[in-house]
Order: C-alpha cells, then structure tokens, then sequence
C-alpha cells in the first residue's frame, strides 16, 4: 500500500512539474538539489560513523588481546625465570656440597698430613734377613685345602 501511495505521489509530483511555471521550477531544482545533497551527506556521514565506531571497536579488540598477550607472555616469563633460578639454587647447592666433600677428605688424607717424629720407624721394627721365610716355610701343593676341607654354614 506504501508503495502504491508514493508512486501516485511520485506521479503527482511530475504532472505538478510540468505545468508549474518557470520561476517555481526553479525553486523546485533548487529545493531537490539542496535536499539530494543533505541525503548524500547523511549518508557518507553515517557511513563514516559507522567505520568510525568499527576501527575503534577492532581496536579495543586489538589492545585488549594484545594486554592479554602481554600478560601470558609476563606470566610464562616469570615462570621460566623461576624453574632457572630452582635448577641454578640446586647446582649451586650441590657445588657448595660437592666441596665440603672435597674439602672434608681432604682433612683425613694421611698423605696431605705432616708426620711427626713419633709416626717414624724405629731400627728394630725393620725386618732383617732372619725375618725372611726360608724355603722350609713355604706352602707347597699339599698344604692347599680342597672343597672337602671348606666348612659350610650347615654343619
């Protein structure tokens, strides 16, 4: 019904046009051109709006992923930073445990130590040729047991 409605005042328009005199036909073109231009400019300026409000929405978007980002970045970082620093008090605790250890043999090593007049042997402790065993002394085949001879937990 609305469309019918403004053909008929479309055409009403154009027959008033036509038989409108000169001077008023003016007005008219007038009229039409100023209201065709405030349509147009309504429109780019909506338009403009429009893209205005969409970059400014895509960066909100964009500033708060990048916030976003920003953090996980800052969080794994500290993270990072964190398991370096557990694993550098762990070498440093074992270097520190690795030296006591050192250092602690150290101190009960007889050779690093100074010996003293007493730790020196005295003539009678040397052995002499009468200390060596003569060949009476020696073990023979016949002196090694055999399994027979070897006692067992049981008996």
């Amino acid at each position: 019904m609305e469309d019918n409605l403004k053909k008929a005042a479309g055409k009403l328009a154009k027959s008033a046009y036509q038989h409108a005199p000169e001077p008023l036909k003016d007005k008219v073109k007038d009229y039409v051109a100023d209201k065709a231009k405030e349509k147009l400019t309504e429109g780019v300026q909506e338009k403009a709006h429009e893209f205005t409000e969409k970059v400014e929405h895509g960066r909100d978007e964009f500033q708060d992923k990048l916030h976003d980002n920003a953090e996980k970045a800052k969080e794994k970082t500290q993270n990072v930073l964190l398991k370096v620093g557990d694993k550098l008090g762990n070498v440093r605790e074992a270097g520190e445990a690795f030296q006591k250890k050192i250092s602690s043999s150290r101190k009960n090593d007889d050779d690093r130590t100074v010996k003293g007049v007493n730790d020196l042997k005295s003539v009678s402790s040397i052995k002499s040729s009468r200390d060596v065993k003569s060949a009476a002394k020696i073990k023979g085949a016949g002196d090694i047991k055999s399994s027979n001879h070897i006692k067992t937990m049981g008996s």
